[in-house]
């Protein structure tokens, strides 16, 4: 259950948590927030941490412009943690979204720190798999290739060989450069923060300009990079399984609608040997919406053997 508040009550760290000590998977709290008539969701989104994709498919039917005033508006933010080593940088592609796990503070504590991120659209793909940082450039020029040339020039959109540092820059105030494909994939910032969060860059990764000036600085060269694509994912908490579901993305970078059965043989996989009750009713449904929203869907059974 989300908690209420008003969107003018200033939120909590949107985006730092700390790891829990349990090792437990689950991070985060939903909220839902009552509007004032002058919001838009993508003023909302950044204001707290999400991406275009998650606040509208955690709100179907709220209009995008004009949500109205004392519109209740549901703020994803519980989350379930990728699988796989809680180290360096992590981007889960069908979630638009981006964790961060820093070394641990001097007090031993460990968090992660979390971003919406837009990533590649339809034939721009974002590479899988694991690499690292390789540079950074602080205000950097951009110098865009021949093929985004020509598809500019024939959109009536030319572009000059080279886009200095400043706000027509599309790279933002500052580019982190992966290892994948000599250097050409990046993190970068944007002149156009409204499209976070969507599938629609040439295959980089997209931040708002506050999240990606936060991170520059705490990102090493050399700092482990790994990018997945985990439409579904699921942890146990005392004894209750969570779900969390978001559109698949295919080898081409698209989103598309989930294959419910599909959906259900990864979750069955997931549970693996473990005796568990599951709604597969409400299940279903929670694959079906793919809205991102954790939702507790099965029960640990109890162990005949015990008794």
């Amino acid at each position: 259950m989300g908690l209420i508040c008003s969107l003018w009550s200033p939120p909590g760290s949107a985006t730092v948590y700390e790891l829990p000590a349990d090792g437990s998977a689950v991070i985060g709290a939903d909220i839902t927030i009552s509007t004032h008539y002058t919001d838009t969701l993508l003023d909302i989104a950044r204001k707290y941490s999400l991406g275009y994709d998650e606040i509208i498919r955690a709100n179907p039917g709220v209009d995008m412009w004009l949500p109205g005033e004392g519109t209740h508006i549901v703020l994803p933010g519980r989350r379930i943690l990728p699988a796989g080593p809680r180290q360096g940088v992590v981007v889960n592609l069908p979630e638009h979204r981006m964790y961060f796990f820093p070394k641990a503070a001097q007090n031993g504590k460990r968090v992660v720190i979390t971003y919406p991120v837009s990533i590649g659209r339809l034939g721009r793909t974002t590479p899988l798999g694991q690499t690292h940082v390789i540079a950074k450039v602080e205000h950097p020029s951009w110098y865009p290739p021949a093929s985004i040339r020509k598809e500019h020039a024939e959109a009536g959109d030319p572009l000059p060989p080279v886009v200095g540092p400043g706000p027509d820059n599309p790279l933002g105030d500052f580019k982190i450069r992966l290892g994948f494909g000599n250097g050409t994939y990046e993190i970068h910032g944007t002149n156009n923060p409204t499209a976070v969060g969507l599938a629609i860059t040439h295959g980089c990764i997209r931040m708002y300009p506050e999240d990606v000036a936060e991170l520059y600085p705490l990102l090493p060269v050399g700092t482990s990079v790994r990018l997945d694509n985990d439409p579904v994912k699921v942890a146990w908490i005392d004894g209750e399984l969570q779900l969390e579901a978001h559109p698949p993305v295919n080898a081409q970078g698209e989103s598309f609608e989930p294959d419910v059965d599909q959906f259900s043989n990864l979750l069955r996989r997931a549970v693996g040997e473990t005796t568990v009750a599951i709604n597969w009713d409400y299940a279903r449904e929670v694959l079906r919406k793919a809205d991102g929203v954790v939702a507790t869907v099965a029960l640990e059974a109890a162990d005949p053997s015990a008794h």
